[in-house]
């Protein structure tokens, strides 16, 4: 007798909690677009209520756990992320140069013959027309100058970025692959704030000053870049760095060059020439001396413009004061 009548009563319990949840739900035509939210989990969420409307619950996790950064490296399905740097974006596979199997051990000769054999005809179909073949050498130039002015990775993909644009746009033509790749690494540097005058691009580039200068207005114009001009502050730490200048000559060269440029001497003037001046009235006054032919080696600039706008800026600096 004790037996049927709990039942019954679970069946009566069971029928009121269905009602319940069938009281709950909100018919979705009935509800105002507005008052309805996606959740992170995916869930459709009727804002005022908190009641679920639509649950559509993806998880694009992997199914693993990990527990360190190196689990989750040695767990991770993806490769190197892509780069503009490579002409192929980083896309295709390659082979390694170690002649060794899955378990370290040294291939037979037969082997390693085969495999200097595909790694050739790898190279080789890396890129299959000649326009791939330009980009490839006009990107490896970027890399190489980049390396050789030490600047950070963001400049190299950025020019990467510049000269894809330049070449979408047909601005190559009757022009060296060289000036142009140039031109938009030293592009790449002024966008980035890390600028290089034309004389330190020159030294690591294939191609003239002129060409380089040419070039760079030019694609610069085309492309719309809208270059702002060169701040002569940011060279002052990198040529204070290279004469082994403290921090307060560096502080007094800056406050030089916001002074003066406030008056306008700097309207027209190099601002190498302008940031190696203050750096050398900086030292003079901070009793760091450094010969002005000390500073124009650095600076890549003559004794005669570092004394011109010397005196510029110490007659303005006198006229503040």
């Amino acid at each position: 007798m004790t037996g049927p009548t709990r039942r019954r009563g679970d069946r009566a319990r069971q029928d009121e909690s269905e009602a319940e949840d069938e009281a709950d739900v909100i018919d979705p035509e009935d509800v105002d677009p507005d008052e309805l939210v996606r959740t992170a989990d995916g869930e459709l969420m009727h804002e005022e209520t908190g009641l679920i409307v639509d649950e559509d619950r993806i998880d694009p996790g992997p199914e693993w756990r990990a527990f360190t950064h190196s689990e989750r490296q040695s767990k991770s399905r993806v490769g190197a992320p892509t780069t503009q740097t490579m002409h192929d974006k980083g896309l295709t596979t390659t082979i390694d140069w170690k002649d060794k199997d899955a378990y370290g051990r040294s291939i037979s000769s037969e082997k390693r013959s085969q495999m200097h054999r595909l790694r050739k005809w790898q190279e080789r179909i890396r890129t299959k027309d000649a326009g791939e073949r330009n980009l490839q050498f006009a990107l490896s130039e970027v890399d190489r100058m980049a390396s050789a002015l030490g600047v950070p990775r963001s400049v190299r993909e950025v020019a990467s970025v510049i000269y894809r644009r330049a070449l979408n746009e047909d601005l190559i033509r009757g022009r060296s692959i060289e000036g142009v790749s140039t031109a938009a690494l030293y592009a790449a540097c002024r966008k980035e704030g890390i600028p290089r005058s034309l004389e330190e691009i020159s030294e690591v580039s294939r191609v003239g000053r002129k060409e380089i200068g040419r070039t760079y207005r030019y694609v610069s114009q085309e492309l719309g870049l809208e270059m702002k001009p060169v701040d002569p502050k940011k060279y002052v730490p990198r040529f204070c760095s290279e004469l082994d200048l403290n921090e307060e000559v560096q502080s007094k060269a800056g406050e030089i060059i916001e002074t003066t440029a406030e008056q306008g001497l700097l309207s027209g003037k190099s601002p190498t020439g302008f940031a190696a001046a203050a750096i050398y009235a900086a030292s003079l006054l901070c009793n760091e001396k450094k010969t002005q032919r000390e500073v124009a080696d650095v600076a890549q600039v003559t004794e005669v413009t570092i004394r011109n706008r010397y005196q510029e800026q110490i007659e303005a600096m006198d006229a503040h004061t």
